[in-house]
């Protein structure tokens, strides 16, 4: 899939860019997980992500690969996101590289895993993610309760759509 976007990186700049999904590769795990530790390292500073990445590259492994699907985003041969669809539908991670926050590649990967999972699609996401849980909603997610985390002990909110298919409303321009 192909899809023009905005470059995210200047408001003033109108220039558009074209991102690619495709099917995870072996070959991707190192930029997948680097792009994971950049993200979120930037949502959340306060905790220490890279003293998590071998815990991280474990669950990779040995938990998403295996169970998941995992569509990749590229633009120009480099990995700007990617998304992860269990078989029975949970949205495990969508990460998106900063300087694609509010643009349309965020919807595009959560609209895939929408193809991928007709059925509906469940998620976990953060209590205080005020931005990603705005992004959801807007994609046709609702709140299903509530959990914690059991690794930061976060307050997580659990989100549902069982809509399928792609987004109903084109995505914002102006924020994610």
């Amino acid at each position: 899939m192909d899809a023009r976007i905005k470059s995210g990186h200047d408001k003033s700049d109108e220039m558009t860019s074209t991102f690619h999904l495709r099917p995870y590769r072996a070959e991707d795990e190192d930029a997948a997980i680097e792009l994971w530790l950049r993200t979120w390292q930037l949502a959340y500073p306060s905790i220490d992500f890279v003293a998590r990445v071998p815990w991280w590259r474990e669950r990779w492994r040995n938990e998403l690969v295996p169970n998941a699907d995992i569509i990749v985003a590229e633009e120009a041969q480099v990995q700007i996101g990617f998304v992860t669809i269990d078989r029975q539908g949970y949205l495990d991670q969508l990460v998106v590289s900063p300087d694609h926050w509010g643009s349309p590649l965020a919807t595009a990967l959560v609209d895939e895993a929408k193809r991928l999972s007709p059925g509906g699609v469940t998620l976990k996401v953060n209590a205080d993610n005020n931005r990603a849980i705005r992004f959801y909603e807007r994609n046709g997610f609702v709140h299903d309760g509530e959990d914690v985390n059991p690794t930061s002990k976060r307050l997580i909110l659990k989100m549902i759509t069982r809509e399928g298919g792609v987004s109903a409303k084109p995505p914002r321009r102006n924020g994610m």
